[in-house]
């Protein structure tokens, strides 16, 4: 590498942050028309308004991005308008089917069809209960009536009047009474009691008795036919009955018929129920003495339609979120009654799900919640590949209590599935479950940033003017909505980008207008913004701040000045719970002659992650390529993060471990005032890292809790300027020469800063400058390899 390419380039303050100033030119958002849309997510809105257009089996939606990115207030806004464009679906009534109660069946009709069906129903029933048993009262059935028993009491009456000549022709009475028939001895015409009978000569006795016999066998004879005699008039009754009842029920149930003459299956049912009452209407309503109140919810119980699914006409295709999408939540549920310990159920306890209110429309559902439930993925699956919805119980299969069940008739289903979840999400679906790209083959990607221009940037403010107008907050202005765009851009840590996370701007929007409320000011401005941000970092801050306690009172050892070997200020973020923040901590190596190489100390200890221990595998090929093609890499050196006792993961302190380690081999001190962070390749470029603003801030606040001396600084890679958003006190102290912020390409030119001595660059023969910093590690390198031969030549020969 040519020495003139060797510059650490000292970043201007105008380099740290954005301002967003040129581009809002309006003074308040109450000026500017509310945002319709979704902010920046074209590819996404483009695949949402194919994937809702496209009628074909198969093509439901999976909506993947990150939480807070706008994709479910989108998804639902847009689908909530294409279903005012579509038609609305059909009511549908599960009824009772009388030859087969465990069989309920499904009728289907138009929108608002159903609860008008209920009603007619309801009105049929009352008319029933007025009708009956009224209609068994009038005198022509009572007429009819008594014809029938005195048909049968004449038969009756000639059959014991045969007897009874045969006994007065015998000297003996026949008595009856409404059960029993009996013979009486008579004498004389009178009819004599037991002590008379008694008295009378024994041959009169035995002759009576005798007599008794045949009358009683000429009395079984002629009554042989009395169990005919009752069949036969217990259907003349049975029939007149049903006569009545057809004749009282016509008047009720043709209307009904005429009315939904077009609905085969209604007028299916009709004439299934008319058939049912003629049997209902004497046991419940005639024979059984109920009060009305009793008797109106046995008629309701057998014939009341269950209305599972009804829709205002004309109020197009439903849009339904469900939150909790449990089995008997999605596809319905049978409900069961107690009667002294014994579960039953009926169609009437059939309830809807969610699936059954969406059909005919769209159905929105969260992926990890759908996926955390027994059954519903599966179940979900196989009502979308057959296009019918059953209505089961399979939690109450799994049970031991034995209840009986129902199996409802299944209904059509067609239905737009939209699933939102994350990316982890659908691509472990995509890769475990081989039915998913078949039942979900549109996805809709959310991006996780905005790209920044012109137009984006007038739809943020638009967002923001729609957001206050739908929360009931004060306008915005313009110093505030550029406040926001920073804010907005830090969280994507890009300067030519803005964050697709609008929950965490929304946060700050509504904290911010709380403080300008408190603070009795009419328009949100920047200052609200800013302790609305300055708030939060509070609130999560108790940690940054006990670290930082830590480190100004020595307890953790971080220099900012002198200069030490084998030592350099590393930079690392850390995460606790939803807040991040940056913190310096000490990166030293020792070297010595053996032949261990390079031991990663986290990577030993189990504390060191793959890419950590994939970073000090990098130098180890840098260092051999760059300084060992002369000799063998013969040394023992170790590295470590001090004072770091949890897990280590990332490669951004390769930078400054491989700089630690050419500070131990060449024995040059390195300046602490500097703290490094940086990824390096096995060529030694310098590679961008993450979290390059919580490093910054996290380094400047310990100089400055110590004062600033103009000397302290941070070195970074040179791409990750674009992503440079920092704290206005950071910016403010570059300005003023207080701190730098120096971008490096190469090691070489992080050596060079952190020595304050050339690296030195090869010339053609590979060969470096003498005193140059890359002299000092070859020469050091050279002295290491050569005690290791001599070592090998004095060990004894082996036998």
């Amino acid at each position: 590498m040519p020495e003139s390419t060797l510059n650490a380039q000292r970043l201007l303050p105008e380099q740290l942050t954005r301002t967003f100033s040129e581009h809002f030119n309006f003074v308040t958002t109450a000026d500017l028309e509310p945002l319709a849309g979704v902010l920046g997510q074209a590819r996404a809105v483009q695949a949402l308004q194919f994937g809702i257009s496209m009628q074909r089996h198969g093509y439901n939606v999976f909506v993947m991005g990150e939480s807070g990115s706008g994709r479910f207030s989108y998804a639902q806004r847009y689908l909530v308008e294409q279903a005012k464009q579509r038609p609305t679906p059909a009511d549908w009534l599960y009824v009772n089917h009388f030859t087969e109660v465990r069989e309920p069946h499904a009728l289907q009709l138009p929108a608002g069809e159903g609860s008008r069906f209920c009603t007619d129903i309801s009105t049929l029933l009352d008319n029933l209960l007025a009708t009956f048993p009224a209609v068994f009262e009038t005198p022509a059935w009572q007429q009819k009536k008594s014809a029938i028993d005195r048909r049968f009491n004449r038969r009756y009456d000639k059959a014991i009047d045969v007897v009874e000549k045969l006994a007065l022709e015998k000297n003996i009475a026949l008595y009856r009474d409404s059960i029993n028939i009996a013979f009486t001895p008579m004498h004389d015409g009178k009819a004599l009691d037991e002590a008379e009978f008694a008295q009378r000569p024994e041959s009169e006795r035995e002759k009576f008795h005798a007599d008794i016999a045949v009358l009683e066998e000429h009395l079984n004879k002629e009554l042989s036919s009395l169990p005919q005699w009752k069949r036969e008039t217990s259907n003349e009754l049975r029939q007149l009955n049903e006569e009545t009842i057809a004749l009282a029920l016509e008047p009720l149930l043709s209307p009904l018929a005429h009315k939904y003459a077009e609905h085969p299956c209604v007028v299916a049912y009709l004439q299934a129920m008319q058939s049912n009452l003629l049997k209902t209407v004497v046991e419940q309503l005639v024979d059984e003495e109920h009060s009305d109140a009793l008797a109106r919810k046995l008629l309701e119980e057998q014939y009341s339609p269950n209305l599972v699914v009804g829709h205002a006409p004309n109020e197009g295709a439903p849009v339904v979120f469900e939150s909790h999408p449990t089995y008997d939540n999605l596809f319905g549920r049978i409900e069961y009654s107690t009667d002294q310990g014994v579960l039953y159920t009926s169609y009437r306890q059939l309830r809807s799900g969610a699936l059954h209110r969406a059909n005919g429309g769209y159905l929105i559902l969260e992926a990890e919640k759908l996926l955390s439930e027994p059954f519903v993925w599966e179940a979900l699956k196989r009502a979308l590949h057959s296009r019918e919805l059953k209505m089961e119980s399979p939690l109450v299969e799994l049970s031991r209590v034995a209840a009986a069940t129902l199996i409802p008739q299944m209904i059509p289903l067609q239905v737009k599935v939209v699933v939102i979840g994350s990316r982890d999400l659908y691509y472990a679906l995509q890769e475990l479950d081989p039915d998913f790209q078949e039942m979900f083959r549109m996805l809709v990607d959310f991006d996780e940033d905005i790209p920044l221009n012109d137009e984006t940037l007038t739809q943020f403010a638009q967002l923001l003017c729609a957001r206050t107008q739908e929360e009931g907050m004060a306008p915005l202005t313009a110093a505030a909505v550029q406040h926001l765009a920073r804010y907005s851009a830090r969280l994507a840590e890009h300067q030519q980008r803005i964050s697709a996370s609008l929950a965490d701007l929304f946060q700050v929007l509504s904290e911010a207008d709380f403080l300008r409320h408190t603070a009795a000011a009419k328009l949100t401005d920047a200052e609200h913004v800013d302790s609305a941000i300055a708030a939060r970092r509070t609130r999560t801050g108790r940690v940054s701040e006990r670290i930082m306690d830590d480190m100004l009172s020595g307890v953790i050892l971080i220099d900012t000045q002198g200069a030490a070997v084998g030592k350099c200020n590393g930079l690392t973020v850390l995460a606790v719970g939803d807040s991040a923040f940056g913190v310096p901590a000490r990166i030293s190596a020792s070297v010595y002659p053996g032949g261990s190489g390079i031991v990663d100390i986290e990577r030993e200890v189990s504390l060191g992650q793959s890419i950590h221990s994939k970073g000090v595998m990098i130098l180890t090929g840098y260092l051999g390529s760059r300084y060992a093609q002369e000799f063998p890499l013969a040394i023992s050196a170790s590295i470590a993060l001090e004072q770091s006792y949890g897990y280590v993961d990332g490669d951004s302190a390769s930078l400054g471990e491989v700089c630690a380690l050419i500070s131990a081999l060449s024995r040059t001190p390195l300046k602490q005032s500097f703290a490094i962070t940086g990824s390096i390749n096995q060529f030694g470029e310098v590679q961008a890292v993450g979290g390059v603003n919580e490093k910054i801030e996290g380094f400047f606040r310990l100089c400055q809790a110590r004062g600033l001396t103009g000397e302290q600084g941070v070195i970074i890679p040179r791409s990750n300027i674009v992503n440079l958003l920092l704290d206005e006190a950071v910016v403010s102290a570059v300005e003023a020469k207080q701190f730098n912020i120096y971008t490096v390409s190469h090691v070489d030119e992080a050596l060079c800063l952190l020595s304050g001595v050339a690296a030195g660059c090869a010339d053609e023969n590979g060969n470096f400058p003498e005193g140059s910093l890359n002299a000092m590690v070859v020469t050091r390198l050279r002295t290491i390899a050569e005690l290791d031969v001599l070592a090998d030549e004095q060990k004894p020969p082996r036998t």
